[in-house]
């Protein structure tokens, strides 16, 4: 034995409401199967090709596979039947054990990853969203860390070599980093200081590693001004209450976020040379 720590558990967030994603947009053409699924919000199930195409989830749950984690639970809505359906009869993962985790009501975040709370266990386990393909590194980095963390996005090549434009990058905040490199805070937007010093800007695409202390945070954490159970308030309390530290891992990889219909060719586009082995 090397006494090596590895994560072998991930928790995907694939509850939301889609509500970017269900707003029309005359500009954007899309498939019939495509249209289908963006009507109703569910973004890790959309088609990656105009007909017959697999689902965006499929290269996310491959990609997880590669970087070493074996087990895998999606957090969905009661409502989510064709998902459960699609992996559990059409496309059987062979390379992760699939579990689901209902979360009644879209609360929020920290809300959902209560739900997986049984599955976690005393284990350690990463947390992503199901809308947003991750680079290697990142992944990668989440399985072989020995202590709670967050990866941090260079937001200059979220636009420069991913499909994110630059105002979107607004949603995604920026980390506050302390001479350690471990977070501080989740900022709303970067300081005119972060702004003035020429040094990279992280930001937070939901892309975590935490221990069961998290959950704690999780059940504890008011609810925001948006009228949800928020993770990145869940995280502050964290640390504020001395619970976890969140070593900042640094990436300079894109992230392929799917956020809109906008977004669905040119992501598809990315992914087209792709294997796909789950």
């Amino acid at each position: 034995m090397t006494g090596k720590h590895e994560t072998t558990k991930v928790v995907i967030l694939a509850r939301g409401l889609g509500k970017r994603m269900r707003k029309s947009d005359e500009s954007t053409k899309l498939g019939a199967d495509q249209a289908a699924v963006a009507d109703v919000g569910f973004k890790a199930m959309i088609p990656m090709a105009t007909r017959n195409g697999r689902p965006f989830l499929d290269y996310l749950l491959s990609a997880i596979a590669d970087a070493g984690f074996t087990d895998v639970c999606l957090v969905i809505g009661p409502e989510h039947s064709a998902v459960r359906n699609h992996y559990e009869r059409v496309a059987v993962p062979a390379r992760v054990e699939l579990q689901f985790a209902i979360q009644a009501q879209a609360l929020g975040t920290a809300n959902a990853v209560l739900s997986a709370e049984q599955f976690a266990g005393n284990d350690s386990f990463a947390v992503i969203n199901s809308d947003n393909f991750y680079p290697p590194e990142a992944l990668n980095a989440l399985h072989a860390m020995a202590e709670p963390a967050i990866v941090g996005f260079d937001r200059d090549v979220l636009v420069s070599l991913g499909n994110v434009p630059a105002k979107r990058t607004a949603r995604f905040g920026a980390l506050d980093i302390d001479s350690e490199g471990y977070l501080r805070r989740i900022l709303v937007s970067p300081t005119e200081e972060m702004l003035q010093s020429g040094e990279p800007i992280y930001s937070s695409m939901n892309c975590f590693l935490f221990t069961k202390e998290i959950f704690g945070a999780c059940r504890e954490v008011p609810v925001s001004v948006r009228g949800e159970y928020e993770l990145p308030q869940a995280v502050h309390l964290a640390i504020e209450r001395k619970m976890m530290r969140f070593k900042v891992v640094r990436v300079s990889a894109p992230v392929l976020d799917m956020s809109s219909r906008a977004d669905i060719s040119r992501v598809a586009e990315h992914l087209k040379s792709m294997q796909v082995v789950l």
